[in-house]
């Protein structure tokens, strides 16, 4: 595994990987050594190499200052249950500026009843912003659950509406 750190207004995110695809995002930790010791936890000997990932962090701070970019990156998924691949692959299919519910997510994978199932499976998307769970709200609306807290959820809405 390889990885690399990104620099942005809001911290340093980690992202990991390897020739196969994308593996992991950590958002935005205050600072470098909180973002090196959750992938050391999660990816023991992982080593820093900033090209495996293209162009990938130029596009993820551009996102974050508010720039309508594409995640069309190859991920690596191995070992990911069906279900779970099928809730994050419906999810990466909502437009961006666009949210969607859990029940509809549910409903587009053929599973109309498993709303908090999907739910589950969103909280352990190892990829926020390139699988944009955080397009993803409460039947009523309302923000729920994200890895980055319900604040950065909000914002990520907000710079999404704004650049639309």
């Amino acid at each position: 595994m390889r990885y690399t750190l990104i620099n942005t207004q809001l911290g340093q995110i980690g992202l990991v990987g390897s020739g196969a695809g994308l593996r992991r995002i950590v958002l935005p930790q205050p600072g470098r050594e909180a973002v090196v010791q959750v992938i050391a936890e999660d990816f023991p000997g992982a080593i820093a190499d900033p090209t495996t990932f293209g162009d990938l962090p130029q596009r993820l701070k551009r996102y974050l200052e508010g720039e309508q970019v594409s995640f069309d990156d190859e991920l690596e998924l191995a070992g990911t249950s069906p279900f779970k691949r099928a809730v994050w692959e419906e999810t990466r299919a909502i437009p961006y500026g666009e949210t969607q519910s859990y029940g509809w997510i549910a409903r587009q994978i053929g599973k109309p009843k498993a709303q908090r199932a999907v739910g589950q499976a969103l909280a352990k998307n190892p990829l926020p912003i390139v699988i944009p769970c955080h397009r993803v709200i409460g039947k009523d609306g309302s923000l729920t659950g994200f890895e980055g807290g319900l604040e950065m959820k909000k914002y990520l809405l907000e710079i999404e509406a704004s650049s639309r």
